[in-house]
């Protein structure tokens, strides 16, 4: 096991510890698996929905967007449109549209349209650190880099932001997530330690070359890794790449 992995590993362990001990008493077991049940079907029931309306109207209700939109942040269902097509007599308690903490996306439209949740909180924090990112580079003509977080990739430097590092809860797996950084300044949060987790649980020794691992987050959730870019397995462990166009 080279060093990277075995950091990893480490990191891993202690991470989901902490978030054994922690979460225990601030997400009782109870709320968390009805909030649980509650996702799961609120996406069945849009499925339906989704489901029904591509077979009488021979389309998908989903609201434009553009080629530069990230693959995990488009395909945003219309609710309202379906709303006054009657296809739903109200939002989803889930919906941002109703308050809820989620909008409703449509993955995979071309082949199987399926129903996934973008998670607005994360979306919101990764906004928010990319706004300090963007005003220091505009002050300093530099960005807040720390260490390298993968090739091409870098952690933030709070300290140079005067910020307190915001707490990114994993929505897979309940663990704090660290924000990273391309070279161009673009902020993501690092699934690295989720993706690692999905892998072990697939039960496959070495994921297909070029394969993006964020797919196994996806297949194994209703909820898509909102702000990410692309994993591949590089010597041994999931490894930040850039994201192809989609």
């Amino acid at each position: 096991m080279n060093k990277s992995k075995k950091k990893l590993f480490g990191l891993l362990i202690l991470v989901s510890l902490s978030t054994v001990l922690l979460g225990g008493c601030m997400y009782p077991k109870e709320n968390q698996a009805q909030n649980k049940a509650s996702v799961r079907e609120a996406v069945r029931n849009m499925q339906a929905v989704i489901d029904q309306y591509q077979k009488e109207t021979g389309m998908l209700p989903m609201k434009n967007s553009t080629p530069e939109t990230p693959k995990y942040e488009k395909y945003i269902v219309d609710l309202a449109k379906l709303q006054r097509m009657a296809y739903i007599s109200d939002l989803p308690a889930v919906s941002f549209e109703k308050g809820g903490p989620y909008y409703f996306l449509i993955q995979d439209e071309q082949t199987k349209p399926t129903v996934k949740l973008m998670d607005l909180v994360t979306f919101q924090v990764v906004n928010e650190i990319q706004g300090w990112v963007d005003g220091y580079r505009r002050s300093n003509s530099e960005l807040p880099a720390g260490d390298e977080a993968y090739p091409g990739f870098s952690r933030i430097d709070y300290s140079k932001l005067n910020k307190k590092e915001p707490a990114i809860r994993s929505i897979y797996s309940g663990m704090t997530l660290s924000a990273m950084m391309d070279q161009e300044g673009r902020v993501f949060v690092d699934y690295g330690l989720d993706i690692m987790k999905a892998v072990e649980r697939s039960g496959v020794a070495e994921p297909q070359e070029g394969m993006d691992l964020r797919d196994l987050l996806v297949a194994s959730s209703e909820l898509v890794p909102v702000k990410s870019t692309a994993y591949q397995w590089i010597n041994g462990e999931p490894q930040a790449v850039a994201e192809t166009k989609q």
